[in-house]
């Protein structure tokens, strides 16, 4: 059975009785040309384990089974599941573990004992947070994750500045992402409003970045962002001040000045944008941040 075709996926669901899921995403890839490249992407082996987030039908997954030690297939959708099951069973394929469960909800450490990359095609709403739910994962971060993700969302996450932002700075903190190839958005099926792209992460495993406070990293980052055409001097004059006791909040002119400082310090102009911050740049205004909330 060829999951590639359009006329065999609709004549599968339509004797599962069901439809496409607008609301999880559900476009199914039918390009062979683009599965082979997001799987050329994932650099596999033999004795590699992979996780696919939202299998649906399985067009990639049983591409993936051919190559590789174990699939861990974590599917929210019940009956899609089910015609997974199926499927893997008439194809006598053995090497892949469907789990029913929503990826943002579960632990996948469990599933994922030993080293193991990421395959998946992204539904748009869950994309950022099942980046950042891998990448954080201290005890269960994989080697790598190959995803298909709207081009937009993939070239924010790769951006460099003066084109940053906080999407692209919470990626690269952990991560060096890069853009492998674009997809067509004709090579879907329901075909979606617009064009894709194979994104690879391979998260960044032996760095200093270990030390630093992350939470603090991240409401740092959020503040310089909080609105991102001001000066950033502006949105962290605000954050000094939030910082302070009440009765220290009567102007916001010491804020300027401690923010003032602070950025100087770290060879940053007040006058500039956080768009024009490297991580880097955002890691020294961390570790230099002396004021406690």
């Amino acid at each position: 059975m060829n999951l590639t075709l359009r006329r065999t996926i609709k004549n599968l669901l339509q004797r599962y009785q069901i439809r496409p899921s607008k609301r999880l995403g559900q476009n199914f890839l039918v390009d062979e040309g683009v599965i082979k490249r997001v799987i050329e992407a994932a650099q596999l082996s033999q004795n590699d384990i992979v996780l696919e987030i939202g299998p649906g039908i399985g067009n990639l997954t049983m591409e993936l089974a051919k190559r590789v030690k174990k699939v861990i297939a974590v599917e929210k959708d019940l009956k899609m599941s089910e015609i997974l099951k199926e499927l893997l069973e008439c194809a006598n394929v053995r090497n892949v573990e469907i789990v029913k469960a929503d990826i943002l909800k579960i632990d996948p450490k469990p599933y994922t004992l030993k080293p193991y990359k990421v395959v998946a095609n992204l539904p748009f709403y869950i994309t950022a947070p099942v980046i950042r739910k891998f990448l954080e994962a201290v005890d269960a971060k994989p080697q790598q994750m190959v995803l298909v993700v709207q081009k937009e969302v993939a070239q924010r996450i790769c951006a460099k500045p003066p084109r940053m932002n906080l999407l692209a700075v919470s990626v690269q903190f952990y991560a060096k992402p890069e853009i492998i190839s674009y997809i067509l958005k004709k090579s879907f099926w329901p075909q979606p409003k617009v064009d894709s792209a194979i994104l690879r992460i391979d998260p960044l495993m032996n760095t200093d970045k270990k030390q630093i406070n992350t939470d603090l990293f991240f409401r740092v980052a959020k503040a310089g962002f909080s609105q991102p055409r001001k000066q950033i001097l502006n949105n962290f004059s605000e954050m000094l001040k939030l910082n302070k006791p009440r009765s220290e909040r009567k102007s916001l002119l010491r804020g300027k000045d401690e923010a003032r400082f602070w950025l100087l310090k770290n060879n940053i102009q007040p006058t500039q944008r956080a768009e024009t911050l490297s991580v880097e740049d955002w890691i020294n205004l961390t570790k230099s941040y002396k004021i406690k909330k």
